[in-house]
């Protein structure tokens, strides 16, 4: 960059985000003013860190452009802008003037147009550009000499960071615009054509002169589109291009700022009610950081005050709110996502959207300021803490819960976690992390953890951060999760099922996994050592079988070389292709390819020992906690879709379950001297759910006789008499049993069970006339899922199907399969969890010397003294089975051992 710099603001881009941004800005006479403060403090944020040479300030002028010239319909769709805007732009352009900032406005352009002209004139005089935007088009502008920042995330993007972003170099925008076209300005693009596609076309054929050049290679109805659209791309290319030589009066050098007017901005700041920024004028000498000095509070532009919380006095004020207030939110800041390891940094709280404060107390670097104690401060907030009558809201609050405990301090009263608020409203939504959520529903660009602890291995620690940015970001957390609980609660509250689902399992259930994530469970080291080696010794072993099969050595996990072997040199049928067209080696299509061929089966065993041995016998070891000797996995409640929890850390849901190899897995989870392990499982749960779901006489009448439904199943799909069926025949009608609750087509049973299809279609017709109800539920909700748009459990947790309507069928039939398993899988989660619920208060209740440690899927493990083991026993089996009133009786299976495997 050059000695010089111009910075050009895209001043309407500024005034649409801070409206959107900051609706509830207003005077005391009920005038908006959101946009104005706003683009006021961006403004000033942007003088701050560039202090700029040249400054231009650039909105659309009114009327037409000539865009609307070439194309009628340009921003055609566009509603009018909104009278609470519109009021607001008069007092944005004086004030902007007033701080003695250059503004332009040109008719018959727009403010896009006039920044690139500007840009490129400022680059012929040797002058670099900033351009501050977040509008997609002036991405084209992008080489060495002009940047682009976004002030909602404080990003600078480069040619490199326009790669990044948008899958192409700043000189093929042009073409990336004309291939996706924008609705918002009407700009017709190739229908179905998104960014992605997009993107790997230009990649591929170089150009859009190129994708024209070879539009009879592209396949499908996406390629249909794009030849339909080629007559369009001379027009889109004309809207989309800048226009950057528009006839300007002034050049670069004319936009140097002018003193600002302060006569008139504190007429307009007052004029406005805006305090802070008037009082700031007024001061006009900025706080320092250093241990003399206090940290002047931040007004953010939605008019929430951010304190910094330093001295006892201020302390005893946000106390003092807190005890006042019925509920508040609740963050901390950390040195590791570790819970087990982590210490607190400081504390965030906020006791509504207009007031939150960061409490620094453990902040070390050169030259902070004098902090209140960490331990004295905990002890006087400790009993607002601890009180269960005085409510908390937190996102993710059992990883705050997990912190505290370190600190000895039992957080009580957590009333409503933001996470869990978006998770049951729809779990079928991608992401519930604060920043997803807090753009989605409060159109708000948060400040990331990146963004003041920095990336990689340069990221700090959080107390090496300075209090000032720690306040910005930490306060901001609280003040954010208050919001968001104010806009998503209303919404649970309007369907009681939800609420219910929320206020009786989900947030309850928040305590219990914190205690059982503490507590752990201890993990034999030597023993998955020993098993590590016997899997090494396995592994070579199969290498061996694979490269005599192959005929050659190979790397076996690479999957371009394992292609290469089945399908061009063993000729292999190619089941299915990637996206690329290359024959597929995916897990699904090697268990097919091993019915047939001897490799594919080897190649796959070889890579779940491999799994086993990279994910248990040698990280397990690792994960012992120094101090606990246990290893502490994480549970995460807002993840699958259908309400199960899942666990990272390790993940104990993927220890495989039947086979030799899982089993020795579970060896190496023991009890402690003197305890005993008590698995406790619920049998078939999900079947039993399918007969109270569908009431079907035969499957009631089978789960109420206490009978073997999988050799009853067996009995009418073979022809057979009950007690003549097989072992063979009943493994092969528990497949078919579990397969067509899940949605298993004849073709699925077919490759599972080894048969042909019109065998298999014959097992699945005899299967339904066995039980008809069945096949009244399953047409019955794929109905009711095409109407609703979603399916229910028992106790109402919502399942949205977005694609059970899609016209891609291989989409559509997935959500059908889904539509049919889900209201099981969901209720046995939902069933699973209440007995979570119930077993931790009986535990801590009752005086028996045993505790939670683990769930996976449909069982409970339990660590316990083994003089209890009988009474744990009959309690636990009660409260399973009398976690949910079914038309079936809910069986729970216990077994107690020194291992976890003994256990089963």
């Amino acid at each position: 960059m050059s000695n010089k710099l111009l910075v050009l603001v895209d001043g309407s881009y500024y005034m649409f985000r801070a409206y959107h941004a900051i609706r509830n800005l207003q005077t005391s006479h009920d005038e908006p003013t959101g946009a104005i403060y706003g683009v006021i403090n961006s403004l000033q944020k942007l003088l701050k860190d560039f202090k700029p040479d040249y400054i231009g300030v650039v909105f659309d002028a009114k009327g037409k452009t000539f865009r609307n010239d070439l194309y009628p319909d340009y921003k055609a769709n566009r509603p009018p802008m909104p009278e609470e805007l519109v009021s607001q732009i008069e007092p944005i352009h004086k004030i902007i003037d007033s701080m003695g900032l250059p503004l332009l406005m040109i008719d018959g352009v727009e403010a896009d147009d006039v920044i690139g002209t500007l840009a490129k004139q400022a680059e012929t005089r040797n002058i670099d550009t900033i351009i501050s935007s977040g509008d997609k088009d002036l991405a084209q502008l992008v080489n060495d000499h002009i940047r682009m920042y976004n002030a909602m995330n404080n990003g600078i993007i480069d040619r490199k960071g326009v790669r990044e972003k948008y899958g192409v170099p700043p000189e093929l925008i042009i073409d990336y615009l004309v291939l996706v076209g924008d609705s918002v300005d009407n700009i017709p693009g190739v229908p179905k054509v998104g960014p992605k596609t997009a993107a790997k076309w230009l990649k591929e054929y170089g150009s859009l002169d190129g994708i024209i050049n070879h539009a009879d290679e592209i396949k499908g109805k996406i390629g249909d589109s794009l030849r339909a659209s080629i007559e369009n791309f001379s027009l889109t290319r004309k809207l989309v291009t800048l226009k950057c030589d528009v006839n300007l009066d002034i050049t670069a050098e004319d936009l140097a700022p002018r003193g600002q007017n302060s006569t008139v901005l504190k007429d307009q700041y007052r004029r406005w009610e805006f305090r802070s920024l008037l009082s700031s004028l007024e001061n006009s000498q900025p706080a320092t950081e250093n241990p003399t000095t206090q940290i002047t509070p931040i007004q953010t532009p939605g008019g929430c005050i951010y304190e910094t919380v330093l001295t006892k006095k201020e302390l005893d004020v946000w106390i003092g709110r807190l005890k006042k207030t019925k509920l508040f939110a609740l963050d901390t800041e950390t040195t590791s996502l570790d819970y087990m390891e982590a210490r607190i940094v400081g504390l965030s709280l906020a006791t509504d959207t207009d007031r939150a404060a960061y409490l620094p107390l453990s902040h070390d670097y050169d030259g902070v300021p004098a902090q209140l104690g960490l331990e004295e401060t905990l002890d006087k907030l400790r009993p607002l803490l601890e009180d269960n009558s005085k409510y908390k809201v937190g996102h993710n609050l059992k990883y705050d819960m997990n912190v505290l405990a370190n600190h000895d301090i039992a957080l009580q009263g957590c009333k409503h976690d933001t996470m869990l608020e978006s998770y049951v409203l729809n779990s079928t939504a991608s992401r519930h992390d604060m920043d997803s959520l807090a753009e989605k529903y409060l159109d708000r660009t948060t400040i990331h953890y990146e963004d003041v602890a920095g990336k990689g291995s340069k990221q700090k620690v959080f107390n090496k951060v300075t209090i000032t940015e720690a306040t910005t970001y930490a306060a901001e957390d609280a003040e954010i999760t208050f919001a968001l609980h104010r806009c998503l609660w209303p919404q649970l509250e309007s369907y009681t099922l939800l609420k219910n689902l929320y206020e009786e399992i989900e947030i309850p259930l928040l305590p219990v996994l914190s205690r059982m994530e503490r507590n752990g469970v201890k993990i034999d080291a030597d023993m998955l050592k020993k098993h590590g080696n016997e899997l090494l010794d396995q592994m070579h072993n199969l290498e061996e079988q694979v490269y005599c099969e192959a005929g050659e050595q190979f790397n076996i996990g690479s999957p371009k070389q394992i292609q290469a072997i089945l399908y061009d040199k063993l000729g292999l049928p190619v089941l299915a292709k990637t996206p690329k067209g290359q024959p597929s080696t995916a897990e699904s299509v090697l268990q097919e390819l091993a019915l047939d061929y001897e490799l594919p089966r080897l190649i796959l065993e070889h890579r779940s020992l491999s799994k086993l041995k990279s994910t248990y016998t040698d990280k397990l070891p690792d994960q012992i906690n120094k101090t606990t000797g246990r290893v502490h996995t994480s549970y995460h409640q807002a993840v699958a879709a259908t309400g199960r929890l899942s666990s990272s850390d390790p993940n104990l849901q993927n220890i495989p379950i039947r086979t030799d190899e899982g089993r020795r897995i579970r060896q190496a989870f023991i009890a402690p001297e003197g305890f005993q392990l008590l698995a406790a499982d619920y049998s078939q749960i999900e079947l039993r759910i399918m007969a109270h779901l569908s009431g079907d006489k035969g499957l009631l009448e089978a789960f109420s006789g206490n009978q073997d439904i999988h050799k009853m199943t067996a009995a009418e799909v073979f022809d057979t008499e009950v007690d003549s069926v097989s072992p063979e025949q009943r493994r092969a009608a528990k497949t078919i049993n579990f397969g067509l609750i899940y949605g298993m087509s004849a073709f699925g049973l077919a490759r599972q069970l080894g048969i042909d299809r019109g065998q298999a279609k014959d097992y699945v017709d005899r299967y339904f006339e066995r039980y008809p109800g069945v096949k009244e539920y399953m047409d019955k909700i794929r109905a009711t899922a095409r109407e609703a748009g979603f399916v229910e459990t028992i106790f109402g947790r919502r399942l949205y199907l977005p694609d059970i309507k899609a016209r891609n069928a291989a989409r559509r039939q997935y959500a059908e399969r889904t539509a049919i398993n889900a209201p099981m899988q969901g209720s046995a989660a939902d069933i699973i969890k209440k007995a979570m619920i119930s077993a931790d208060a009986w535990l801590r209740n009752n005086k028996i010397n045993a505790k939670l440690i683990m769930q996976v899927h449909d069982e409970l493990v339990f660590e316990v003294d083994k003089d209890q083991v009988d009474t744990l026993k009959k309690e636990i089996t009660g409260i399973m089975s009398g976690s949910a009133k079914l038309a079936v009786p809910l069986i729970v299976d216990v077994g107690t051992g020194y291992t976890w495997d003994d256990a089963h």
